[in-house]
C-alpha cells in the first residue's frame, strides 16, 4: 500500500472514529505517526501469515488494539473506539496474496479494561441526536 493511500486511510479510519467518540462524549484522538508505523509492520505480518492474533504488545497492555481481517472494509471493535481514555490512535493495513485486507488499529492509552468501574467511566452513553418537539 502506497503512503499516500495508507495516510488516507488512517485519517479516514480517524474520522470515523472520531464521529462514534462526538457521540459517546469522548475527546476526538490524534494520529500518532509511531502507532502507525507500528501498526503498519504488525499488519504486513499478520498478511504474511494470514493468521489473525494479537500482538505481544497488546498482550502486555501497552497499546490496545483492534485487529480484522477481511476481503472488505470494516470499522472495528466499538468499545476500543469510544473509550474515552484513550487519546492516540495508530493505523495499518496491509493486503495479502489472496488480496484479503489486514487492519491494525492501536490504541493509546490502552483501553478496554474490565476492572469494575473502568468501563462506566470510559464508555459514556451515546447522546440523544433527536429533537425535542
Amino acid at each position: 500500500m502506497g503512503k499516500s493511500a495508507s495516510k488516507q486511510f488512517a485519517e479516514e479510519v480517524l474520522q470515523s472514529h472520531n464521529e462514534y467518540r462526538k457521540k459517546h462524549q469522548a475527546p476526538p484522538l490524534k494520529l500518532s505517526s509511531k502507532l502507525s508505523r507500528d501498526a503498519a509492520r504488525y499488519a504486513e505480518s499478520l498478511a504474511s501469515t494470514r493468521i489473525l492474533k494479537h500482538s505481544v504488545e497488546s498482550s502486555r497492555g501497552s497499546c490496545g488494539e483492534n485487529l480484522a481481517w477481511a476481503s472488505y472494509d470494516q470499522p472495528g471493535h466499538f468499545t476500543a473506539m469510544v473509550w474515552k481514555s484513550t487519546n492516540k490512535l495508530g493505523v495499518g493495513k496491509a493486503v495479502a496474496s489472496d488480496g484479503s485486507s489486514f487492519v491494525v488499529a492501536r490504541y493509546f492509552p490502552a483501553g478496554n479494561i474490565t476492572n469494575q468501574g473502568h468501563f462506566e467511566n470510559n464508555v459514556l452513553p451515546a447522546k440523544s441526536t433527536a429533537s425535542a418537539s
